[in-house]
């Protein structure tokens, strides 16, 4: 390695960086201290949904490495997703100006420069900030992200997901949080007390623990990020008619007091996109790029259900088109299970000022294949828009690691004035959609007799049902019930016609009172005894035995999404 002359560590790079079809223009090769514009180094577009990773103390550019490679992205016709943590990247809206210096900087990695605006669409959580209102409802949410968010423990959030199983079982949809909280007081009152006892494993101090903390996430004005009209994720994959791939950018003025929130929100957008999004297998360019900045908020102090929930997500969104970059100072902010699948890497300058930084040094040098480099050195010392790259060639084998000069972003690298803003989410398709809450039928209605109120145009579009009466107990499986949920399952989840037989006509005219079983012994191991039946019937006795715990990750992942979240939401 030290023995290679110059010419020969060029010949290697642009050997390693000489790819064939459609690529994303990183920047130039720094080889011995010098720029070299005939060594570009370049990232396959077929290859961005093997995921990345983008690197770097704080204020090395990151935020413009994104930013840049967002342009490019939206250029080759595809859609990208944002989350703009400080405000910059609204910026992508507005043409940028040229300078002498930034002239100097972009020939010397040929690079043809000019000013140009990108489609951008600007996105709010539940309306919180300059964007069109991005809102989910609790049942799509589900439990495990809505456990992290109430930051519950391992048993409190398996205590949430047998209420959310109770739920969905009584036909009690949980549209916001008072939906929620009204079938935990359910639970936890005299009228419901036989109910709660049927779940089992859910006590009622535990329940109680969770109302505390549900009152307190709508004491923090949480509420608005939960109901309807819910965000339809299929609105990320839009392209604008000139071709160009939309990017939405998801503005967070208020991080840093809820960034449990932030980072949760977006797994569910990523794993509402996993649910709904058929196999797409390899493709010539990603259906969509996702970037997760700050992601060292995703994972910290996160479960093991969350954990295994993002894995499984990563690992297997690829098949689907999407591809998704992490942006975090270190790698050691990523889990290894989840860094060990990021094929492209990003990683700009890190401080070693003490211990603990030379520790995140050592570990962030292990992570690079062998090169020509001394890379405890190299990124140490690499300036303000370089960064160290290897990414996954079209052959699946890592690039040469590079230090590189990174392209100049061709929008402003900034904020846009706030009146184009404004003005862009006034002219907004999405607006009407999603900009106004609505307030419909749903499980507080049902469990308090209260009809919804109307609170705009989408609610009339609903058809109110009729209350449950004494509280949702009569809502119970009988085996037509158990029947349905079994059909639903071959058919939805396993993708196959079912073998169940149709409830008869008589059966479909019975009241639900008339149709709720008649009581056994044993009530406590109802739960149990209706998921074995269903599963057992729809799947075979071979997986009966597995279907009995609702906690096994088959159990959530057949019942329930890989991150529990809903697979049949109620969008207007």
């Amino acid at each position: 390695m030290a023995n290679k002359t110059t010419s020969e560590k060029l010949a290697t790079l642009q050997k390693g960086y000489t790819l064939e079809g459609a690529t994303i223009e990183l920047g130039a090769a720094i080889i011995d201290g010098e720029l070299h514009k005939d060594a570009p180094v370049r990232l396959p577009l077929s290859m961005m949904n093997r995921h990345g990773l983008v690197a770097g103390a704080t204020g090395t550019g990151k935020t413009v490495t994104l930013h840049m490679m967002a342009e490019q992205l939206s250029t080759a016709g595809v859609p990208v997703f944002l989350a703009d943590i400080k405000g910059d990247l609204s910026g992508l809206a507005t043409a940028a100006t040229g300078s002498e210096k930034l002239t100097a900087r972009t020939e010397g990695i040929g690079q043809a420069w000019q000013g140009r605006t990108f489609p951008v669409e600007f996105l709010a959580l539940g309306g919180d900030g300059n964007g069109v209102p991005v809102r989910a409802t609790v049942s799509s949410f589900g439990p495990i992200l809505l456990s992290r968010i109430m930051e519950l423990n391992d048993t409190q959030e398996s205590s949430l997901q047998l209420v959310f199983y109770f739920a969905d079982k009584n036909g009690l949809e949980l549209i916001d949080l008072k939906d929620l909280r009204a079938v935990i007081q359910f639970l936890t009152s005299a009228e419901g007390k036989d109910q709660l006892e049927e779940l089992g494993g859910l006590s009622k101090a535990t329940a109680g623990v969770i109302l505390r903390e549900l009152v307190s996430l709508e004491a923090q004005g949480l509420e608005k990020f939960f109901g309807e009209p819910e965000f339809d994720t299929a609105e990320l994959l839009r392209t604008a008619p000139d071709g160009r791939g939309v990017i939405t950018c998801l503005e967070l003025p208020t991080l840093q007091t809820k960034p449990m929130l932030f980072s949760t929100f977006l797994m569910w957008l990523l794993a509402d996109l996993f649910e709904d999004l058929p196999e797409a297998g390899d493709l010539d360019k990603p259906k969509l790029v996702f970037f997760l900045d700050e992601a060292h908020l995703l994972f910290n102090d996160a479960s093991k259900a969350f954990l295994e929930a993002i894995t499984t997500t990563v690992r297997l969104i690829r098949s689907k088109g999407v591809g998704i970059f992490f942006v975090t100072q270190t790698p050691k902010d990523v889990p290894a299970e989840v860094l060990g699948q990021l094929a492209n890497r990003v990683q700009h300058a890190l401080r070693a000022f003490t211990p603990e930084d030379a520790k995140a040094l050592k570990a962030t040098v292990s992570t690079f294949p062998m090169s020509d480099y001394d890379l405890e050195e190299t990124l140490t010392s690499a300036g303000i828009g370089e960064a160290v790259i290897t990414v996954m060639n079209e052959k699946g084998a890592p690039t040469p690691v590079a230090l590189t000069r990174l392209r100049a972003p061709e929008s402003v690298m900034g904020p846009s004035d706030e009146a184009l803003v404004r003005s862009t989410v006034a002219g907004s398709a999405l607006l009407a959609k999603y900009g106004t809450a609505v307030d419909n039928h749903s499980a507080f209605e049902k469990l308090s007799g209260k009809a919804a109120a109307p609170t705009g145009p989408a609610a009339g579009g609903s058809v109110p049902r009729e209350p449950v009466q004494g509280g949702a107990g009569q809502g119970g499986a009988g085996q037509d019930d158990v029947d349905a949920e079994a059909r639903r399952i071959e058919e939805e989840i396993l993708g196959r016609p079912s073998s169940r037989p149709a409830p008869s006509a008589e059966t479909r005219r019975r009241t639900p009172a008339e149709n709720a079983p008649a009581p056994r012994p044993g009530a406590g191991d109802s739960m149990v005894g209706d998921i074995g039946g269903m599963l057992g019937g729809a799947l075979g006795g071979g997986l009966k035995s597995m279907a009995r715990s609702i906690g096994t990750q088959l159990g959530r992942e057949l019942l329930r999404g890989v991150f529990g979240t809903s697979s049949r939401r109620r969008r207007r």
